[in-house]
């Protein structure tokens, strides 16, 4: 979906232009075997396949409010809502539950973020969503590609870490026998009559991780290891080159500077202003935080979007360790 496309849908309403983001989205990566698990419900399983915009633009407030009616900064926490809006209202799936909590004697052994199923297979389907931005460093643990080497903005999480994690314990969690259990309560007694077989069996898995990966500007880094080909890109550089960046382009760009939760579809045009006169606040934000800002650049010669993560001249402060092999 180019700028212009973008800036003519849902010019009041982010929340729409966050569904259309996160619903034509690909996933960062893949995880590899042994986990048997499926990627992102695809627009067609969802029905939307040739409807999104129609679907959207007809969105009632209602299907809405819990988003509009629920301001937030925590991405995870919008994230997960816009999935469950898309989940429920969309015309080929339902929402059974979400948040489903995995007790063992008061103890709470994790939670399974959705439960659906699709309206031509009573078979449920648990799916795993994560939201993840994150920077490729040139220097870091591991090969040029590995996983490791890409890190969140704030230094605390890596793309190893959370593809780890949803591996050892996220995913498998829904297997378990207790968790099986659990997930009986939240089915109908038609659909489970409806099953061919035991849930065991019949139970599926999928992950849903979009999100943006930051090459860095001052150095060539590969893609990490399983990443998608056509995952979202962006680039990150440090505070002192800013202006030599500013000064290769060509084509002077305009400038918006993100806000959380809001960092997934494009700001309508109206909202990019001069560099020049957003700098300075950015900058300031920057150095008082210490905390690397997002701004979104527009070229209107080629009518293209780009994603930058200004970050402060000592970044990163702290690197992650790579996951413990098992």
């Amino acid at each position: 979906m180019n700028a212009d496309a973008f800036d003519t849908l849902f010019q009041d309403d982010a929340v729409r232009r966050d569904l259309a983001w996160l619903a034509t989205t690909p996933d960062l990566v893949t995880l590899p075997p042994p986990i048997p698990c499926g990627g992102r419900p695809s627009l067609k399983e969802l029905g939307l396949e040739e409807t999104l915009l129609t679907w959207l633009t007809t969105l009632g407030r209602p299907a809405l409010a819990v988003l509009n009616g629920q301001r937030t900064t925590r991405m995870g926490h919008y994230h997960e809502r816009l999935w469950h809006t898309l989940l429920d209202y969309a015309p080929n799936t339902r929402l059974l539950a979400r948040n489903v909590r995995i007790i063992s004697q008061r103890t709470t052994l994790g939670e399974l973020d959705m439960l659906y199923r699709t309206r031509a297979n009573p078979a449920p389907v648990h799916l795993e969503v994560a939201i993840k931005f994150y920077l490729g460093l040139p220097d870091g643990p591991g090969a040029t590609n590995s996983q490791s080497r890409w890190i969140g903005p704030g230094g605390l999480d890596s793309l190893a870490i959370k593809g780890a994690h949803l591996k050892r314990h996220q995913l498998p969690l829904s297997t378990t026998a207790l968790a099986m259990k659990t997930l009986e309560h939240w089915l109908t007694p038609r659909d489970l009559g409806a099953l061919e077989g035991a849930l065991t069996t019949q139970l599926t898995q999928r992950l849903a991780m979009p999100g943006v990966l930051y090459y860095p500007w001052h150095a060539s880094l590969p893609a990490p290891q399983g990443a998608t080909p056509n995952h979202r890109r962006g680039v990150w550089c440090y505070c002192r080159d800013w202006p030599a960046l500013a000064a290769s382009k060509t084509d002077t760009p305009k400038m918006a500077w993100l806000q959380k939760p809001h960092w997934l579809a494009p700001p309508r045009l109206s909202n990019f202003g001069n560099a020049a006169d957003l700098m300075p606040a950015i900058m300031d934000n920057l150095h008082a935080w210490r905390s690397p800002q997002q701004v979104m650049l527009y070229y209107a010669t080629e009518q293209r979007y780009e994603r930058l993560f200004l970050v402060p001249d000592d970044w990163p402060r702290q690197v992650p360790l790579p996951p413990r092999l098992r």
